[in-house]
């Protein structure tokens, strides 16, 4: 069985309030882009030459931790404490940048969870696995239905807004992400929370044009100052044409909303990670 776990961008992030339990309540759009990364499972027969409930090789992309830290395999043993699940051999072919922003290890923790709910008839359901997903991470739940949706909580509290994203269709998008490794922790350390003037789930239902200077993030201001690089891409990108610019999560990619389909974008950002996509 194979699945291929979608990336995401957030169309505006604002940090709203600090909780009780040192997290954040955010509000942001979750919008899935087409970037994959590959997940293959396999049943380990007692042949397999390993001793661990769930095995896991890794290729492509370079990803730092240990097997065991890896999302897909917390996953599995997160489902296993309520189910009983085979032992499985897991390969994760990385196409998703790590430490960009763009949910990829969500993503494939999320796509674990709906994989050994539809391989081994487990019956969950969505509310079940959006509930298990939220365990592992704040932006795993959206990856279980991996639709627009409008996100509060920690981002786990979803509703589905893909009617609102539907005149992005026939826009192209543009990714760069550059060699820097934003830490979520420093990120979130520089936050003075507060509740935006407008929220971003009714400007994104506007035409693109007017989110400039109404769509935010949050984090820009404390990452741009400092990675300066990564506000310099925003505003090339913006130099080369975007309607609209943003970074995403807390960084380091930064996106570009492109009415016609742009050239050039891996000579304008050499030394950067780059994808120009259909939307």
């Amino acid at each position: 069985m194979i699945s291929f776990p979608c990336a995401k961008i957030n169309l505006g992030l604002n940090i709203v309030s600090r909780r009780n339990d040192g997290y954040h309540n955010l509000e942001t759009v979750f919008y899935p882009i087409p970037i994959f990364d590959a997940l293959e499972l396999h049943v380990m027969n007692e042949d397999f030459p390993s001793d661990k409930p769930c095995d896991i090789k890794m290729s492509g992309l370079d990803i730092q931790g240990d097997d065991e830290s890896n999302l897909v395999v917390k996953a599995y043993h997160l489902i296993a404490k309520d189910f009983c699940l085979p032992r499985l051999h897991a390969h994760l072919c990385k196409r998703i940048p790590s430490q960009a922003g763009l949910g990829g290890g969500s993503s494939d923790a999320a796509y674990m969870i709906r994989m050994l709910d539809q391989e081994f008839h487990l019956n969950m359901g969505i509310a079940e696995m959006e509930r298990y997903a939220a365990q592992l991470g704040a932006d795993c739940a959206f990856f279980i239905t991996s639709e627009a949706a409008y996100a509060e909580g920690i981002g786990e509290i979803l509703e589905p807004i893909d009617h609102a994203c539907r005149h992005l269709e026939g826009y192209h998008l543009v990714i760069v992400k550059p060699d820097i490794a934003v830490s979520t922790r420093e990120a979130f350390s520089k936050i003075s929370p507060q509740k935006p003037a407008r929220c971003c789930r009714d400007i994104v239902q506007q035409p693109i044009d007017t989110w400039k200077g109404l769509l935010t993030n949050d984090f820009e201001e404390s990452i741009f100052s400092l990675y300066p690089e990564i506000g310099m891409i925003k505003q090339k990108l913006y130099d080369a044409g975007a309607s609209f610019a943003l970074m995403t999560g807390s960084g380091s990619s930064v996106y570009g909303i492109f009415k016609t389909r742009p050239h050039g974008m891996s000579a304008l950002f050499p030394d950067c990670f780059t994808a120009t996509l259909a939307l």
